[in-house]
């Protein structure tokens, strides 16, 4: 029973169900290769869409931010980035939000660009602005801005307590 429950979650078997009904409720004469009518090629091809839309997910959306009574401590895992075309897109040195990088930027998809953070552990009193965003398969963590690739790295990766400010 698990299998089959499992099997019928999958995208690919809920696609191929559909295709089948579809290829059945056509007349016969046009599962057999028989000219089919403008009206019904408009139907089949209407239902083809459809179906393809109901299997795809949507893609490149970042997690909506968390809501505002959202905890104002969270502990998340904590890295380090810099401008580096390999670390980030095509335009290294500008933000999500917009703005030029510099020293207190922060990257984090679960919280909303201009949340003021302090991350106490590691920096004391700083507060961090969030003005970039992350790889949308990144919920609940957080990139640092650093100048040079060789401080991103040194900075490796950290669980730390952040503390939200707005």
């Amino acid at each position: 029973m698990k299998a089959f429950s499992s099997m019928v979650r999958d995208p690919s078997f809920i696609f191929l169900v559909i295709a089948f009904g579809i290829f059945t409720s056509l007349p016969a004469s046009a599962r057999l290769g028989a000219p089919i009518d403008s009206e019904a090629r408009a139907r089949f091809v209407a239902l083809q869409v459809s179906a393809m839309q109901n299997v795809t997910a949507p893609q490149k959306k970042l997690p909506a931010p968390l809501p505002t009574s959202w905890k104002s401590r969270v502990r998340v895992p904590i890295t380090a980035y810099s401008s580096d075309v390999g670390q980030t897109d095509a335009t290294p040195f500008i933000t999500a939000s917009g703005t030029h990088v510099r020293d207190g930027i922060v990257a984090a998809n679960f919280l909303p660009i201009g949340t003021k953070v302090k991350m106490p552990e590691l920096y004391g009193d700083k507060v961090f602005t969030v003005e970039d965003r992350m790889n949308a398969r990144y919920g609940m963590a957080m990139d640092i801005w650093m100048p040079d690739r060789q401080s991103a790295k040194k900075f490796g990766r950290k669980h730390v307590e952040v503390v939200v400010l707005k």
